[in-house]
């Protein structure tokens, strides 16, 4: 397997049985959300829905629930925005739920799982390949999370396929890997994208936060490689790599 690239939930979970780590990309916003509250000393919890039983599963686990972003209070700061979350006062757990990066990540069984975004890319490879990761004896996959279409189906994102190969191609930067194709054309859309950031602004994702009041959250994360965090999911809840 070497290394692997994948989209969406499904083929997440079908990579996860043969990989020893998946690292999960949703740029807009889950991974970049967690790297923020975990940079903070937040334990991030992810869950599938934000539904009912997700206030019944942070209570048994003592934890803050995230809301939505437009039901943010004094009370309840936390939401799924990165610009929210490091504007509010840590908490020290807080779950997170998200129908992408969240839902893969609960969804990983016991592969070690990596939250990665432009953030963090860079930091993201070193400990993979410190790590050995990306190895023929502990195989990796990066699994751009992707958006939702209204009836549930996979909608691809630009934003997460360009997460996806800035992480690769800063891998491979760091070494020799055998990339399955998918992988390496990640990487090198990463690599032929003049300015990635410009496109973070103009993708769909980008212009729908935009159009929604949050183009902060765009502009957190865009900060490409202003982060050394590496968020590892350990007992099921990410927090920052020793």
């Amino acid at each position: 397997m070497g290394v692997a690239f994948g989209w969406g939930p499904t083929e997440a979970a079908v990579l996860a049985r043969d990989a020893a780590c998946l690292v999960v990309v949703d740029v807009l916003s889950f991974t970049t959300s967690v790297g923020v509250a975990v940079e903070a000393g937040t334990a991030v919890l992810p869950y599938r829905w934000r539904d009912e039983t997700a206030a019944t599963y942070a209570t048994e686990r003592d934890a803050a629930l995230a809301v939505g972003r437009g039901e943010a209070s004094p009370e309840t700061p936390w939401t799924l925005s990165p610009a929210a979350l490091r504007a509010a006062p840590p908490t020290p757990r807080l779950v997170l739920p998200s129908p992408n990066g969240s839902t893969i990540s609960a969804g990983a069984g016991d592969t070690t799982v990596v939250a990665a975004s432009f953030r963090n890319r860079t930091a993201v490879a070193r400990w993979l390949a410190r790590h050995g990761y990306g190895s023929e004896s502990l195989p990796l996959a990066v699994v751009a999370s992707g958006e939702r279409w209204p009836d549930g189906s996979l909608r691809p994102a630009l934003e997460d396929l360009l997460g996806a190969g800035g992480v690769l191609s800063a891998l491979c930067a760091l070494g020799s890997y055998a990339l399955t194709p998918e992988a390496r054309a990640a990487a090198t859309l990463w690599e032929a994208t003049e300015d990635p950031v410009a496109e973070l602004h103009r993708c769909d994702s980008g212009r729908e936060l935009y159009e929604y009041g949050y183009p902060q959250d765009v502009a957190v994360a865009a900060e490409v490689d202003t982060s050394e965090t590496v968020p590892v999911l350990t007992d099921g809840a990410f927090l920052e790599a020793p």
